[in-house]
């Protein structure tokens, strides 16, 4: 069971902040001490991300855009794929010049990839610039660790501990939008897929403590925010740790009971936890979007138990037939791997013929990666790059005649839109129940508010429409 980091600790941080603020002071002559930051990856991430960012602002620092500016540059990385870790190594070299021109630059890697030894030793001899790598179970450490760099305790510091254990709750966040906020529900992951590294970067699942999920949504609506993202490994899962099942559907709707108008989204589900009480849930709450993110990874049932899923093909139908049953409008979308290790194409076909079974809206699609640490790393993989890129532009093909279809079904209709920001063709634009993006002329002072739009325009990944 997870425990909370100590008040003690949390003080102990808080006085490192002071300390710190002291000596940039010190160090830059009064001036204010500048900050770069970049998070790679998921929402997770992003969410940890407003945490680091939120210590850095209340140390005193001023955020930057470029890392050329920066007194203090972080990379706040992720370890899903291999091409995310290339692009940290990749931007990590660009910083080598910033370090020889300024010596009193700190440059910090932190996140899941940080948290893996062989990253971390990479670093550790291959990037001698870098000064701070830290995981992602001691982030509210980070005063402590410019306090040990800045008084010279330390020439560089290497902190990948392994606790799974402690929450760190009531860090004060700078959040990156002011509209749709992330809340975590829970750290970590219980499921070992066998192609998958979270586990071992992140953790065991732990689970917040419910009052204090419960009083930062509370928080969030006061605050005017109008969209919150429940996010989590694995949502579905919520509170097994705390010897509850469907502890989930009980949160939803007491969110969706919190007085205003804002909407609730979540992700990510695991099909083997997705009960027909979350699915209930979903139909009964007026507050939670009808859009449902349920990785299926694969459409084949050895494949599957080959990246231990714990459930079937049919039982994945099983799933979205119940869902559709109570919810005819639901969207779904879904995660998938092409080519995991010894797949076949004749398996691979079970994938698409799936994918046009299910009718996605859409799909987040990749070639598969091995990660180090990994049972399937290991596994025998006959087939090429080349092999599994042609089947990956196969599927590719095959969700944009599903999406265009389903997009093509919304022409005519009138969807309840919060008007987020502006396309790149500077029309504003937002999303429909089902998560399906749209771009609308207006003015500016819609921004932030809701809006219903009919589709006039329906494309294969975005809509176009007109203000009602």
């Amino acid at each position: 069971m997870a425990r909370t980091v100590a008040a003690d600790e949390l003080n102990r941080q808080f006085d490192y902040m002071t300390e710190v603020r002291r000596l940039l002071t010190d160090r830059l002559g009064g001036r204010t001490p500048k900050a770069f930051t970049h998070t790679y990856g998921c929402q997770g991430n992003v969410a940890d991300g407003e945490k680091i960012d939120g210590i850095l602002y209340q140390i005193g620092y001023e955020f930057v855009d470029t890392p050329a500016e920066a007194d203090f540059i972080l990379f706040n990385t992720c370890a899903v794929r291999e091409h995310a870790e290339e692009r940290v190594y990749g931007n990590l070299g660009r910083l080598k010049e910033y370090k020889e021109s300024n010596p009193d630059l700190i440059i910090c890697v932190c996140g899941c990839m940080a948290q893996e030894p062989h990253v971390a030793d990479r670093l550790k001899r291959s990037f001698r610039y870098v000064d701070l790598v830290f995981g992602t179970h001691v982030q509210y450490k980070l005063p402590e660790f410019l306090y040990r760099l800045l008084t010279g305790a330390d020439d560089r510091i290497f902190d990948i501990t392994e606790n799974d254990d402690d929450i760190a709750e009531g860090i004060e966040l700078k959040r990156t939008n002011c509209l749709k906020a992330f809340l975590p529900i829970s750290y970590g992951c219980n499921n070992f897929c066998t192609y998958c590294v979270v586990p071992h970067v992140r953790g065991r699942e732990r689970s917040r403590a419910y009052d204090a999920i419960l009083a930062e949504a509370k928080g969030l609506v006061a605050d005017g925010y109008k969209e919150i993202m429940l996010i989590g490994q694995n949502v579905n899962s919520f509170g097994n740790d705390l010897g509850e099942r469907d502890l989930f559907s009980r949160l939803l709707r007491d969110v969706n009971d919190i007085p205003g108008d804002f909407l609730i989204r979540f992700m990510t589900s695991h099909p083997k936890d997705c009960s027909r009480a979350l699915l209930d849930t979903m139909a009964d709450c007026e507050k939670v979007e009808g859009h449902l993110h349920l990785p299926f990874q694969s459409g084949n049932d050895r494949v599957l138990k080959a990246m231990n899923r714990h459930y079937t093909r049919q039982h994945y139908l099983d799933v979205v037939e119940y869902a559709r049953s109570i919810m005819p409008d639901l969207a779904l979308s879904s995660d998938v791997i092409v080519g995991f290790p010894g797949e076949t194409h004749e398996e691979f076909l079970d994938t698409i013929s799936l994918v046009r079974e299910v009718g996605f809206q859409s799909l987040y699609t990749f070639i598969y990666s091995p990660r180090v640490g990994t049972p399937a790393a290991g596994f025998e993989d006959p087939y090429t790059r080349e092999e599994k890129q042609q089947w990956f532009e196969e599927l590719q093909f095959a969700q944009g005649e599903v999406a265009g279809e389903r997009s093509q079904a919304m022409k005519g209709q009138c969807f309840r839109v919060l008007c987020e920001g502006h396309a790149k063709n500077g029309k504003l634009n937002g999303r429909t129940y089902g998560n399906v993006m749209v771009e609308f002329d207006g003015p500016d002072t819609l921004l932030g508010q809701f809006v219903n739009v009919r589709i006039t325009e329906p494309l294969t990944w975005i809509l176009k429409g007109e203000l009602v």
